[in-house]
């Protein structure tokens, strides 16, 4: 599964540099000054990433089942062992620095993403572990260059194309988070956490204050064509509402052409709201309301 927008976040472009669309009915982009003070104290000076590792709390027993649902393919690399999310001893210099990053995102604009405890699935428990450049790069890198992965993320090439797209995210204000998806102590996919109403998709549809969205790819064969992406789907888009009660939506915007990542969302809960344009592509807009959490 390959689940991302073909336009590319910008950490430097705001709201108000791309109004959102005509709001229709309850869908309206009320932004209240509590919500405007919030974002203007969490933005502060971040320091880029460094060459530290630090120590990650990942605990587990093992791999979780392998269950088959049915559901259509995913894309993703096939090869190579589970990586591990332990530094190599190249890593081992500049802690202060990944010290630096984890400290801002502590004042991310997402009620900080890197304290949100893990989740429970079908498949094993489940957290998101905000990406460390030092230490995961040559991961996400591999991952990118799965032919199957560029067709909708478009970032294959050497590891300096995956780090600016990291970078841009981690040097920002806190409005976008990537992450690594690790399922018991397996790091196996990719999540971008964002929120979608200070995002250039809000000029498309008729965003709310606090809508978060869900970037998803995951990273290798064995977890593709089984659920596990719908069951990883429904697992964030559950974490955001827990941790964020301020959001009442959590979106998503495929493209529309890519029918697995579309049922897999469906399957997750979310529903079919409308298709949008986006600068590269058409999307389905994808929507888990608060409202029907319990429902669908």
């Amino acid at each position: 599964m390959s689940i991302h927008p073909d336009h590319r976040h910008d950490a430097d472009t705001t709201a108000a540099d791309h109004p959102p669309a005509e709001p229709t009915g309850d869908d309206t982009l009320d932004l209240r000054v509590d919500d405007l003070v919030a974002l203007l104290t969490a933005a502060r000076p971040t320091t880029v990433p460094g060459t530290g590792p630090g120590t990650d709390p990942l605990t587990g027993t093992g791999p979780g089942s392998d269950p088959t649902t049915g559901s259509a393919p995913q894309p993703g690399p096939a090869t190579g062992p589970s990586p591990s999310l332990s530094p190599s001893p190249s890593q081992s210099a500049g802690r202060d620095t990944d010290a630096a990053v984890e400290g801002r995102l502590d004042g991310d604009l997402l009620d900080s993403v890197a304290s949100w405890a893990p989740a429970p699935t079908r498949f094993g428990s489940f957290r998101l572990v905000p990406v460390r450049p030092s230490r995961d790069l040559p991961l996400l890198t591999r991952w990118m260059n799965d032919p199957a992965v560029d067709a909708f993320w478009e970032l294959a090439g050497p590891e300096t194309v995956t780090a600016d797209h990291v970078r841009a995210q981690l040097e920002g204000d806190g409005r976008s988070v990537p992450c690594l998806g690790v399922l018991d102590s397996t790091p196996m996919s990719y999540f971008e956490i964002y929120r979608a109403d200070l995002d250039p998709v809000a000029r498309a549809y008729p965003a709310r204050p606090h809508d978060t969205g869900i970037h998803l790819l995951l990273g290798g064969t064995r977890d593709r064509g089984r659920g596990v992406g719908t069951a990883l789907l429904r697992a964030v888009a559950d974490l955001v509402l827990d941790h964020r009660p301020r959001c009442t939506r959590v979106v998503a915007e495929p493209d529309i052409r890519n029918t697995p990542s579309v049922s897999a969302f469906l399957s997750a809960g979310f529903r079919y709201a409308a298709e949008i344009d986006l600068p590269d592509k058409r999307a389905a807009l994808m929507i888990r309301d608060r409202a029907l959490r319990h429902v669908l």
